[in-house]
């Protein structure tokens, strides 16, 4: 990895460390997080440099703070009316956005793309997600064995998680956020009609004929949640070949055990 990332990972101020702010700020605002145009490093850098935008909000109030204490933007070089209009519209327009690019806008370590969409479908809302991060704290309780129990989400991850949210100035400034955006978006809705529809599934053993991560994908685009372990809240084992103890606490919790054959056929695949 490179030493840049490395600094951001080092720096454990999260969101406001001053020492990498813009950083962050630069991620906030990357394509695949909230992809606001017009507003790229250069932008970000002065901004930060003039006091304009300290954390990821005040992006969002850059028109309501315009001409206020640092002066109208128009009047700085290299800008003007019409360029400033449609700055401040296209962050309007990110004002509207997925839970999942919300996530992982906040650059918490270990949390790409792929773990943001992970979290947001398992928690389907912003608030649920924050609260659960934050009683996870506790080692001991249940929100912190529910993360480690989706499926992808180990130990390292939960903890960088429960890291970032227990830093109050990284929670304050989520909060901060929250308040100048009008819509964050759930996950979008998966297959209701399904016969796994809501149904928590655990994959083990060897599957065959698809592998673990198309599996996975599959039972989620049809509504189910997919799970690590065996609990009393699993609905469905999936066991091929190799499957050991997973296998055995759910024939002793008496869930449903399915081979992949009949798996396939169980969701018409």
């Amino acid at each position: 990895e490179s030493g840049e990332i490395e600094k951001v990972k080092r720096c454990t101020g999260g969101l406001v460390c001053p020492a990498q702010a813009v950083e962050r700020l630069k991620h906030f605002v990357s394509r695949d997080a909230f992809d606001i145009e017009g507003l790229g490093e250069k932008q970000i850098t002065a901004f930060w440099e003039d006091g304009r935008i300290k954390q990821p909000g005040d992006i969002f109030r850059l028109a309501a703070e315009d001409g206020k204490a640092h002066g109208a933007l128009a009047e700085n070089e290299g800008w003007g009316a019409q360029s400033v209009a449609k700055l401040f519209a296209a962050i309007d327009l990110r004002r509207d956005i997925g839970l999942d690019r919300f996530v992982f806008a906040l650059g918490i370590r270990h949390i790409g793309q792929a773990n943001a969409k992970l979290l947001a479908r398992s928690y389907g809302g912003l608030d649920a997600f924050i609260d659960a991060i934050v009683a996870a704290q506790d080692r001991d309780g249940a929100a912190w064995a529910e993360l480690l129990n989706i499926d992808g989400i180990g130990t390292k991850v939960a903890a960088a998680l429960v890291d970032f949210f227990a830093e109050a100035h990284n929670l304050d400034a989520v909060r901060d956020l929250q308040t100048q955006l009008s819509r964050i978006e759930p996950p979008a809705q998966a297959q209701s009609d399904s016969p796994i529809a809501g149904k928590t599934v655990v994959f083990t053993g060897t599957l065959e004929t698809m592998s673990r991560g198309a599996a996975k994908a599959q039972a989620e685009t049809l509504g189910a949640k997919v799970a690590g372990s065996v609990s009393a809240k699993t609905d469905i084992v999936v066991a091929g070949p190799g499957a050991g103890s997973k296998r055995k606490k759910a024939e002793e919790l008496g869930l449903d055990v399915y081979d992949e054959a009949a798996w396939r056929t169980l969701i018409g695949a």
